[in-house]
């Protein structure tokens, strides 16, 4: 039996790049889930974060690159203040309130989370944006 020839690899051609293959490919809102239960875990994962009783790598699947690393960076910042007070991590009593959403793109949402505490009341600013078939956040903010 004579074995078959691999077929010729097909050309790319020159004015598509590797990186165009290879970088997160956008997708539209149409083939994305709704991305409210998202903006709510993401907001309720972030401040446990910041209050210490989570660790911040249970999160990095959600985020690009710059807003996981100035969550990190915030997260120690927290980590230190607490320890020079000596306070313990202590979950944090929240209550997700109103959740408010644009779509100035498709596959994007920017939306504003309000978020009632024992303290005061603030607001978590977030951009999703459609990637490899799924949400991440691309902004955050903690207002």
């Amino acid at each position: 039996m004579v074995p078959t020839p691999a077929p010729a690899p097909r050309p790319v051609p020159s004015s598509v790049a590797v990186d165009d293959f290879l970088a997160p490919q956008r997708t539209s809102a149409a083939e994305l889930p709704d991305p409210e239960p998202l903006l709510r875990n993401l907001t309720r994962g972030v401040l446990e974060v910041l209050a210490g009783v989570r660790e911040v790598d249970q999160l990095a699947r959600w985020f690009t690159e710059e807003p996981f690393h100035a969550l990190v960076t915030r997260a120690n910042l927290a980590t230190r203040a607490r320890s020079a007070r000596g306070v313990p991590a202590a979950r944090p009593v929240h209550v997700i309130g109103t959740i408010l959403q644009s779509s100035p793109l498709d596959g994007v949402v920017e939306a504003v989370v309000v978020v009632a505490g024992p303290a005061r009341t603030r607001a978590v600013a977030i951009r999703l944006e459609g990637m490899d078939h799924r949400w991440r956040a691309t902004s955050l903010a903690l207002l």
